[in-house]
């Protein structure tokens, strides 16, 4: 307890675990001055931090968005807009992973070119899903390191310009889905480079479209999620806490009731930047490729995978019944990124 009247832990800040204690001793032994070493309780600083966010996002201005006049749609079609792993933030310089270079500036590009292209080569379905799976940004805070294990990453920008561009594409690519379905759901995945980063945009996003009931953003909280489209069920799960191996038992056990009700399930993962499908007896579980270029650490691994998203489209009482796939090089006939 030494001369300061009380225990160690009576000087801890609520919130904070002891990392280390450190004495200085006088000629006859007693402490003189003490330095006490904290760090924040990991979960009770993640509470915190989305407590702040939601109440941050209650006060932003809510969208006033005009009513549009559509074209026809076909009333049982949904699209689904599969959007995972861009990895907003991230560079690669092409002569060393020998593919496509990236950066902030081209991601933009790619991203919103790919769904003005989509866009246009889906067909008039009511809704569109903005399947945004995960690992939206590179990275999720002002150090350019992964959350969990803080591995150095490859980062072209300051955060601060990431955050930026990331609000500033959703939005764009909101509008453009408005303006061809009459009904948009958005689903922004807790991904393993920005769990953070996905909740203020989720907690963003619901708060400027509140009084759009076009429009309706997937506030849960829970890294799987859900839609269901008449006897089509739709799962979603970035990959990092399942596989596409095991995952079907747990949409099962999360979503009895939307499981039970329908007779086509499909689920949507992403995380290894691959494809690879699985049909088991619940489900066909699906992972996807992404949209970004390879990075330094992925060239160095022998990570190597092709790039491109898909727009998938469901009938509500036949299941899928169309997909339209786009590469980065067939955007408006040339690639925005340099080889």
């Amino acid at each position: 307890e030494g001369q300061f009247g009380g225990g160690v832990a009576d000087t801890v800040p609520e919130g904070h675990q002891i990392k280390g204690v450190s004495s200085l001793y006088n000629a006859s032994g007693g402490i003189s001055a003490q330095w006490i070493k904290t760090s924040q309780n990991a979960q009770e600083m993640e509470e915190a931090r989305e407590v702040a966010l939601k109440a941050l996002a209650e006060k932003l201005p809510a969208e006033n968005l005009p009513k549009l006049d559509r074209p026809a749609h076909e009333k049982d079609l949904l699209n689904l807009y599969i959007l995972t792993d861009f990895h907003l933030g991230m560079k690669a310089w092409g002569e060393e992973t020998r593919g496509p270079d990236w950066d902030i500036d081209i991601a933009e590009q790619v991203l919103v070119d790919w769904f003005a292209a989509a866009i246009a080569a889906s067909p008039p379905a009511h809704t569109a899903i903005l399947g945004q799976l995960g690992d939206f940004l590179h990275w999720d805070g002002l150090d350019a390191v992964t959350p969990t294990a803080h591995n150095v990453l490859d980062a072209d920008t300051r955060f601060q310009k990431v955050v930026r561009v990331a609000i500033r594409a959703m939005r764009r690519i909101i509008m453009m889905l408005r303006a061809k379905h009459p009904h948009t759901h958005i689903i922004v995945a807790e991904g393993n480079h920005d769990p953070a980063a996905s909740i203020w945009m989720r907690e963003f996003l619901s708060s400027i479209y509140r009084e759009c009931t076009e429009i309706n953003v997937d506030r849960s909280a829970d890294p799987y999620y859900c839609y269901e489209w008449g006897d089509t069920s739709l799962f979603f799960h970035h990959g990092h806490k399942r596989k596409p191996n095991n995952i079907d038992d747990v949409f099962v056990a999360k979503f009895r009731e939307e499981f039970g009700r329908t007779k086509f399930s499909y689920a949507h993962m992403g995380h290894m930047h691959s494809v690879h499908t699985i049909e088991s007896n619940l489900m066909i579980v699906e992972q996807h490729r992404t949209l970004a270029s390879r990075d330094a650490y992925a060239s160095r691994g022998g990570w190597i995978s092709g790039g491109d998203a898909s727009c998938i489209t469901y009938h509500k009482d036949h299941g899928q019944v169309g997909r339209v796939t786009i590469r980065p090089e067939m955007l408006n006939n040339e690639d925005p990124r340099k080889v």
